[in-house]
């Protein structure tokens, strides 16, 4: 089990490290460096290697933004064997409804009880 514990750790921090890199060293704002991971996470699946990443490294792996990729194109590819063409427009919301929603509710509920002010 400690060993499990020791590749979740590696994969993520590893992950959150190129993404610090990424800001720190080449100046990327953070939207971009999401879309990078998001995109990044979509590509690997679809050559089949974030699946290996999956396979080792557990939720280090499927937590950070690169595993919303991953949960799109799993989703994309189930629609496309399911639904044919039109797969490929609903597969990935499918797959990532209920993390979306998720997101939307939390977001919601803490929204409410720490009463977020914009910065001027």
């Amino acid at each position: 089990m400690l060993v499990d514990y020791l590749k979740v750790f590696l994969v993520g921090g590893l992950i959150c490290l190129i993404a610090q890199i990424m800001m720190d060293y080449f100046k990327m704002q953070t939207p971009y460096v999401m879309v990078t991971y998001v995109t990044t996470g979509v590509i690997l699946t679809f050559l089949g290697i974030y699946e290996k990443i999956v396979d080792f490294g557990g939720s280090g792996a499927t937590v950070p933004i690169m595993g919303f990729g991953y949960t799109l194109a799993k989703g994309v590819m189930k629609g496309i064997k399911e639904d044919g063409f039109l797969g490929i427009f609903t597969g990935g919301t499918v797959a990532g409804a209920g993390g979306i929603a998720a997101a939307i509710l939390f977001g919601y509920i803490m929204s409410v009880i720490f009463n977020p002010k914009a910065k001027p």
